[in-house]
């Protein structure tokens, strides 16, 4: 769990107080980790992952880092866990041994968590407690209760956090759907009661604060999906997120609709609809065929439910784009539905996903294009819902980018409804107060990843090094001297990435004369040691490429004496 540099730990909440501080989850979409504290003792809510993009070349997932724990791991109670998106549950079996402590889930989400545990054979020591959908518990020295909250996944809750301190309401990822699918619709009765009991703060999802209107229902999809199947004579390819039980019914529907059959494609799907089954989900839905099977039927009687929306490079619509999928080929009268939104930071690898496809003759399908998609966060009218409802004294905009966040503090100052909104970034601690909330300081935060089995810092020296040779090339020089520092033979160099092949004669001449030079300035007893040769050697290199050539790659030199 280690960090590097100096580890500014959390405090320990006094009696009198409730703290809370994010360790992830604010700036961005994912990661999300949340700490409440009272009386000594803190909790968690969510403990999930990101993952890696164009600019974390090898990196696939992304935790957050909890060294500001350590040496307090006794003092965390409990994880709580809102749902089972990766984002909010994915770091679990990776650092749940680093914490040890009880996990509290509604039947889904614990069904989910523990074959995730058992994929990392810590199945056995973790404690997953489960709480029945809209249960209530006591966690350290809190009354927690899990309010039912309609999302794009079964068994979203909403966390309210009670003490003698006041009530925190900490919404998880939300939406205002009268017809989700799968699920109840988020309660307005609730809410309301909740706010009549009153509420201190609430630390509220602000993923598309940035829409105006509502987010429309998940029941809308059906007759616009099934019309869009109806209209194709190929196979019809759907990419989702595989947790979206929900789109999975709503496929499933329309493709029966149109005498067609349905099949998954992808791990994580076989996995959640597995989840959902046993847990009673899609009960009324014909068990799905498998990816084998695939190729046995005509296109014109069969839907494929594939992972990979997001342009992930080993999920399966990347790997059938690419030609290497085992089972799965597609046809220039096949037609590919992103029935999804673009993470922010996945564009890129989205677009080139679909150029792709694009290129192998297939219709391309998204929500620009036609109805096949809904949100499952909420936009501004249902965040302007929930103010009314809840009425907090405090607004603590979390989940999202900063300019998500800023745009739903200024809905929340427009509103004017609400007397205090705070900003905070992760690692900023806030302390909550009948008379007056605000950030009082800040602790460690950071983000760790895999190296090989390790878990090491994401800015960490072979990571940081490995990003700089992608970003600018490598050098690497070999020079051989006698014991005095004599130069035996011509410094070998070599180059990649730097140039293109008919200019690397040109640049290794000249690295090897300005390599010579510079060696050939030290002084006799300078020659004879090792590291000033090899500094001189880099600095000769180094300045020849900026002034040169303007480049700044990664420098090996490797010294030999004979």
């Amino acid at each position: 769990m280690s960090g590097r540099g100096q580890v500014t730990p959390l405090p320990v909440p006094r009696d009198d107080e409730v703290l809370f501080v994010a360790l992830g989850g604010l700036g961005e979409v994912g990661m999300n980790v949340a700490l409440y504290g009272r009386a000594g003792q803190w909790i968690m809510v969510d403990l999930g992952i990101t993952f890696g993009d164009d600019t974390t070349p090898g990196v696939d997932i992304i935790l957050p880092d909890l060294s500001c724990l350590e040496g307090q791991e006794n003092r965390l109670a409990a994880i709580v866990l809102t749902h089972a998106h990766e984002d909010h549950v994915g770091a679990v079996p990776y650092v749940w041994q680093k914490v040890r402590c009880p996990i509290y889930a509604t039947p889904f989400t614990a069904e989910f968590v523990r074959r995730k545990l058992t994929e990392e054979g810590v199945a056995g020591e973790a404690k997953v407690k489960e709480v029945p959908r809209g249960g209530r518990f006591m966690a350290g020295p809190f009354d927690v209760e899990l309010i039912p909250v309609a999302h794009s996944i079964p068994e979203a809750h909403g966390v309210a956090i009670r003490s003698d301190g006041g009530t925190l309401f900490h919404t998880g990822d939300w939406k205002l759907d009268p017809d989700p699918v799968i699920g109840p619709p988020t309660d307005e009765a609730t809410f309301r009661g909740l706010g009549d009991e009153g509420v201190l703060a609430m630390i509220c999802d602000s993923t598309n604060a940035i829409i105006e209107g509502n987010s429309r229902s998940e029941a809308e999809l059906l007759p616009s999906i099934t019309d869009l199947v109806a209209a194709r004579s190929g196979r019809v390819v759907f990419t989702c997120f595989a947790s979206n039980v929900a789109r999975l019914q709503t496929i499933s529907r329309a493709a029966a609709a149109n005498g067609r059959r349905v099949a998954i494609v992808g791990r994580s799907l076989r996995r959640m609809d597995q989840v959902a089954r046993i847990t009673g989900y899609l009960r009324d839905v014909p068990d799905f065929l498998s990816e084998e099977h695939v190729g046995f039927l005509p296109p014109e009687e069969v839907v494929l439910i594939c992972t990979g929306s997001q342009g992930e490079p080993r999920a399966a619509m990347h790997r059938i784009a690419a030609g290497t999928h085992p089972h799965v080929v597609l046809d220039p009268d096949d037609t590919i539905v992103f029935s999804s939104r673009t993470i922010p930071g996945n564009e890129r690898a989205v677009d080139r996903l679909q150029n792709q496809l694009a290129r192998m003759g297939m219709e391309i399908v998204t929500n620009r294009d036609h109805f096949v998609h809904v949100s499952g966060h909420p936009a501004r009218g249902e965040l302007r819902r929930m103010y009314e409802w809840v009425r907090p004294k405090v607004s603590v905009p979390v989940h999202g980018e900063i300019r998500h966040r800023m745009a739903h503090r200024e809905l929340v100052q427009q509103l004017g409804t609400v007397p205090h909104s705070l900003l905070p970034e992760n690692g900023s601690l806030i302390r909550f107060s009948r008379t007056e909330s605000e950030i009082v300081g800040e602790v460690h935060t950071g983000r760790l990843t895999f190296d090989g089995k390790k878990v090491v810092p994401l800015e960490g020296g072979p990571l940081r090094a490995r990003r700089r040779m992608v970003e600018n090339g490598v050098a690497t020089l070999t020079l051989v001297l006698d014991p005095k520092g004599k130069v035996l033979t011509d410094p070998q160099i070599s180059v990649h990435g730097l140039v293109h092949e008919e200019e690397e004669d040109d640049m290794t001449e000249s690295l090897a004369r300005a390599v010579e030079e510079a060696v050939g300035r030290l002084s006799p007893a300078a020659r004879r040691e090792d590291e000033p040769v090899i500094e001189a050697a880099r600095i000769a290199v180094r300045r020849q490429l900026r002034s040169r050539y303007k480049k700044r790659p990664a420098i090996e030199v490797h010294l030999a004496r004979i």
